[in-house]
Formats: C-alpha cells, sequence, structure tokens
C-alpha cells in the first residue's frame, strides 16, 4: 500500500524514521487537500471529517499515535473554530496521557483570509484558506532536511503570517446528498470573500466586472496598507522603494476549467507587477476547493527582507522548490516566471514575404471584394453560431469572425495590396490560418494557400488581375489540393458543398458570376436535410441536427455572398 498510495500507509514508522512529523486536516470537501499532500515532504498525515465539519478529537489523537518520533511533531490547523477546538482538544488530551511528549508537540494556527476586516473578525479571526497549503509544503520540506522541531515550527509560523488570500465566486457549491436548492447569485453578479465552507462571501457586485476590473478589486484587499485601509493591512508591505517579492499562489475553488484558471492567472501576474511586486514563483492549479464552487482564490506570500526574522527570502524559495512525493502536489519549476515576447510570424520560411510578386498593385475591386466578405462573415457570426451550437461544439461563428477581422485588420495597412494577386491571396492565407486555427483555419488557409499557388505565373489582363479563367483553373486546383488532406466530397453536409458547387461553375464560362454564387447559396441550404458524414456533426444524433444548415457550409455561402457584392461595387 504504501507504494502504491503514499496517502495511505500500513506502516506509519516508515515514514517518520528521520524526519519529525507534520499533521493536518479538516473538514472533507476541499480535496485534494488535506490527504493529497501526505507523502515525502510535505505532511506526514491528515485527518478527515464528514465534509464542511471538523474531524474529532479522538481522530486527531489516533493520527499524533500513528506518527509518533523522536523528534516531534507539528499541527498546522486551518483557523476554524471547529478545527482549533478539535485539533487542540486532542493536543491537550494527548500530552496528558504522555507528559513527556509536552514539548515536542507543537501547534500552528494558519489564518490567510484578508475578506473580513479587523474589527469584524476580532474574536473569530482571520480564516484559513489555500494560504495554508503553502505552509505545508515549506514545513514538510525543511522537516525532510533534518531540521528541528523548533526550527520548523519557527518558519512555518513565520509564513503563515506572511500570507493573504482572497477568494470570488460566481456561486457557491452543491454539497452532495442534499436538495440542489435556489441559486445564491444572480445570473450577472459576482460574490467577494468567499470561504472554503459554502458559506457567503464579504460582499457582492452587479454586474460581473471585466476581468481586469475584478482583479484590481482583489488586490486591493491584498495590498492594503496602514495608510489605504487599516482594517485590511494584515500583510507587513515593506515601504515604496524597498524590494518587493512574493510568491503567487491561484487555487480553483472547485469548479473553473484549467483554461478559465489560467486565464485569471495571467491577468493577476500581470496585476501584481504593476504594484512594483516582484513575483518569484507562481504555482496555479486545484489545491483548496469547495467542493464544486466556480470561482477561485489568489493567495500572496510575502517574501522577507534581507536579514528579516529567522529566515531568507532564498530559503524559502528552495524550500518551495524542494521535490514533494504526493499526489497533489505538482509543483517542478525551479525559476521565476517570465514573459517570452511574441513575435511576428508573417515572415517566416515560406510565408507571405516569401511567395512571389506578380509585380502589379491589386485593385480597388479586389480591395472591395476582400472586405466584402470579411464584413459578410462578421455580420453573420450569431447566425453561425447559433447553428453550430446545435450541431457542433459552437465556435465556428467566433472562428470565422476572428479570421475576417484579423483580414480586415492587415487590408486597412500599408503595403498589403503592393503583392498584387498572388501575394495578397497567400498573405490572407497565413493570416486566416494564423487567427482562426483549428480545423476551419487549417481548411481555409490549406485552399487560399493552394488556390495561390495555382495564379503563379499566369499571365495577368490589363487591369494587372487575373482572369475569371485564371482563377476558375487556379479555384480547382485549390480544390483538388484540398482533398488530399480530407475525406469529405459532395454531399457531405460541410463547408466543402458550397465551395465545390461554386468551383464547378465557375468553371463553366457560359454561367454568370451571380448564377455561380446562387449554385454554392442552394448547396449551402441543401445541407439542412444531409445526414452528417464529416466534421463533429458526425458525431451528433441525426435527428437533432435534421433542419439546421451546417455552419461551415453557411460560412463560405455567406463569404461568397460578401465577395459578390464588394466585387460589385
Amino acid at each position: 500500500m504504501a507504494t502504491l498510495h503514499k496517502h495511505i500507509v500500513s506502516s506509519p514508522s516508515s515514514l517518520v524514521v528521520d524526519a519529525l512529523a507534520i499533521i493536518s486536516g479538516g473538514g472533507a470537501g476541499h480535496e485534494p487537500a488535506h490527504s493529497g499532500f501526505v507523502g515525502e515532504g510535505m505532511l506526514t498525515a491528515a485527518v478527515c471529517g464528514d465534509v464542511f465539519a471538523s474531524p474529532n478529537a479522538n481522530q486527531v489523537k489516533r493520527a499524533l499515535k500513528l506518527v509518533e518520533n523522536d523528534k516531534g511533531t507539528l499541527m498546522v490547523v486551518k483557523s476554524y473554530t471547529g478545527d482549533i477546538l478539535n485539533f487542540g482538544l486532542a493536543r491537550e488530551q494527548y500530552c496528558a496521557a504522555n507528559p513527556s511528549k509536552i514539548d515536542s508537540l507543537k501547534f500552528v494556527v494558519v489564518g490567510d483570509d484578508v475578506s473580513v476586516g479587523k474589527k469584524q473578525g476580532e474574536i473569530v479571526g482571520r480564516r484559513g484558506l489555500a494560504g495554508t497549503v503553502l505552509v505545508y509544503k515549506i514545513a514538510g520540506a525543511l522537516a525532510q532536511q533534518g531540521a528541528s522541531l523548533e526550527e520548523v515550527h519557527e518558519v512555518a509560523q513565520f509564513v503563515a503570517d506572511r500570507l493573504g488570500t482572497i477568494a470570488v465566486g460566481l456561486e457557491h457549491c452543491h454539497v452532495p446528498g442534499t436538495e440542489p436548492g435556489s441559486s445564491h447569485l444572480k445570473d450577472d453578479e459576482i460574490e467577494f470573500g468567499m470561504g472554503i465552507h459554502n458559506e457567503s462571501g464579504h460582499s457582492r457586485i452587479r454586474p460581473i466586472p471585466a476581468l481586469p476590473e475584478l482583479v484590481d478589486k482583489l488586490l486591493g484587499y491584498l495590498f492594503a496598507t496602514p495608510e489605504s485601509d487599516e482594517d485590511r493591512a494584515f500583510l507587513p508591505w515593506p515601504k515604496k522603494g524597498a524590494p518587493r517579492n512574493c510568491v503567487l499562489l491561484v487555487n480553483n475553488l472547485g469548479g473553473l476549467s484549467p483554461l478559465e484558471l489560467s486565464g485569471a492567472a495571467k491577468t493577476i501576474a500581470e496585476k501584481v507587477g504593476e504594484y512594483g511586486v516582484n513575483i518569484e514563483r507562481i504555482l496555479v492549479g486545484t489545491y483548496m476547493t469547495s467542493l464544486n464552487m466556480p470561482g477561485f482564490s489568489v493567495t500572496l506570500l510575502l517574501l522577507p527582507q534581507p536579514n528579516e526574522g529567522s529566515t531568507s527570502k532564498e530559503k524559502i524559495l528552495q524550500l518551495l522548490d524542494a521535490p514533494a512525493k504526493t499526489p497533489a502536489w505538482a509543483w517542478t519549476s525551479g525559476a521565476p516566471p517570465r514573459t517570452t515576447p511574441s513575435t511576428s510570424t508573417t515572415q517566416a520560411e515560406g510565408g507571405a514575404s516569401s511567395q512571389k510578386k506578380d509585380g502589379a498593385p491589386v485593385s480597388n475591386q479586389f480591395s472591395d471584394a476582400v472586405r466584402g466578405a470579411c464584413n459578410a462573415l462578421i455580420q453573420a457570426e450569431p447566425v453561425i453560431t447559433q447553428m453550430d451550437q446545435i450541431v457542433g461544439d459552437g465556435d465556428c461563428g467566433t472562428t470565422l469572425k476572428a479570421g475576417a477581422e484579423a483580414v480586415l485588420d492587415t487590408l486597412n495597412k500599408p503595403g498589403f495590396t503592393s503583392n498584387g494577386a498572388v501575394g495578397s491571396i497567400s498573405q490572407i492565407g497565413q493570416i486566416v490560418g494564423d487567427a482562426m486555427g483549428g480545423t476551419s483555419g487549417a481548411l481555409y488557409s490549406i485552399y487560399l494557400s493552394a488556390l495561390a499557388q495555382g495564379l503563379q505565373g499566369a499571365s495577368t489582363s490589363n487591369s494587372g488581375e487575373p482572369t475569371r479563367e485564371q482563377y476558375a483553373d487556379a479555384a480547382a486546383f485549390a480544390l483538388e489540393r484540398l482533398y488530399t488532406y480530407t475525406r469529405a466530397r459532395p454531399p457531405s453536409r460541410t463547408l466543402v458543398d458550397p465551395l465545390a458547387a461554386f468551383v464547378q461553375a465557375l468553371k463553366d464560362p457560359g454561367v454568370h458570376l451571380d448564377q455561380a454564387f446562387e449554385t454554392a447559396q442552394r448547396a449551402a441550404e441543401d445541407t439542412k436535410n444531409l445526414p452528417a458524414r464529416a466534421g463533429r456533426a458526425a458525431y451528433v444524433n441525426p435527428e437533432a441536427v435534421k433542419g439546421t444548415c451546417d455552419p461551415g457550409a453557411w460560412g463560405i455561402r455567406c463569404l461568397l455572398q460578401g465577395l459578390f457584392k464588394g466585387n460589385s461595387k
């Protein structure tokens, strides 16, 4: 058992031969805290009660008995009345039964909440939140190095005193086994100062602010000083001009996706930097939850100044970076975070800059046609999105809009139209590939890149533009190249249906351009009656997609409509 699950030990003495023991715990519902942090380099044992309920004193005493050793035991307790009372009672009863152990049992209470002011929380104290996990890690690593109980206790208390945490949530959590209640918050409301036991927060705001504004408000609590907010000046921030360094922990309260959490962390890190504080380490993940609460907490650990206290910035960072063999601790980097400067890909080898220029700038008619196609896609975004929410994953409209906006942005820059038709089409292909990404971005980029290839070497008309025949040949060539990378063939309920219909009509010199567009439009509309054989719609119940046009096909229809409206100006 010890080999497979480091947090479940059949021989407790195997963990405490050379190091003192550290125990913690609390109610269930905060997973991975606390049992997920049991293992080499962190906790020796965790004691868990029922959901949001402290373990009783007998359970805690059992843990103290299991981890007995010659070097002592440190109890790390979150600042909640039930936790303090039950862990404290266990400590007193254990010491009464084992008088020789009195000096080898130390107690640290962690209260890192900054949402409740000093006056309001004068008796109850600050709540213990996600910052507690940093105490586990730093104290556990120090104990693993063989430090004495007195040294580990002193450093753990020092860290606990320099922690601040503020949490925010879009809703409360749902406790398993209970009936779902009505929503605590309105759809456009958010709550500040959330705890981890489903209690109400400190305040609510409507409407929900944009993320940068939200983070500004959260950090206002954490960076409070005696001058700005005496009631919440919990962290001893040094005066301006002195170096200010911290560790940032962004914690998922249980209901956020990694994507959402990472997006929040990016903004938080940027905003912390605006306060003139250097972030030495960033930890982003799920450390201490409130079941499935959709929210996050922000923790700052203020690192010490030179010659401040019993430890140093370098020592704390070294302990934080030390390896820990536990199920839930995933931190591996031992370097400060850094920003990688963005670079443009437009000059990459094989990009638009290396394409052959035909020597003549494109006409206003060409630019107007491209602009018309982009505007048509942007205007059609809500309709395409609605279609894709039924038959796909809901992002087709926004993806096409992103590509169109990127092309419009480039179209308005000097030099775009000086590349001629070939260079401009090639550049558009690269732009949409970068801006759209995913399947749609790749399909559009492949087709446009192949279209530019098909036009290479074509003799141009007196206007400097390729002729219709040359465009038709290039369009057919591009379609064949696209078929190299997809098995979709018409009728397939994909964008290939209207695209192939248009290309075929364009090849017929007896078909007017308006008629070619109408052919493509009919093909797009016909997709609502076709079974899905490709794309995400192929995974959906056929009855669910019947009567709804394929969003990719409709995007081609809108693009061509805008193209010819712009071309006819």
